[in-house]
């Protein structure tokens, strides 16, 4: 219980940080960016999974890069849904969730 939410606040740091590097993407404060990482992970575990598997020919053909874009598609969808997370456009979507997931990876493998 504890490693999850300790994961849940790493994320919500990365999301913090994005706007520095990423233009078009902002972060009201932290208590947005921790709803925002708890929206982002029911989405990748609940929505994230049905559009892999509706687009599976679209990532066989890509080699799965197509995953790429579901992700910044579901950044974007989560900048929909809370207030104070903002992203100006899918490209800045697609960027914040690439930075994303390399820090998060290796953040939690960090943690591990």
């Amino acid at each position: 219980m504890l490693n999850t939410i300790l994961r849940w606040v790493v994320n919500a740091g990365l999301l913090m940080l994005i706007p520095y590097v990423v233009p078009g993407v902002s972060v009201k404060n932290f208590g947005t960016a921790l709803v925002a990482a708890l929206i982002l992970a029911f989405v990748n575990a609940l929505i994230k999974p049905i559009l892999i598997l509706l687009t599976l020919p679209i990532n066989i053909l890509t080699l799965g890069l197509f995953i790429l874009v579901i992700n910044g598609l579901m950044f974007w969808l989560v900048s929909a849904l809370v207030k104070g997370f903002q992203i100006s456009g899918f490209w800045p979507a697609f960027l914040a969730a690439l930075v994303f997931s390399i820090f998060s990876i290796a953040l939690n493998y960090l943690l591990d």
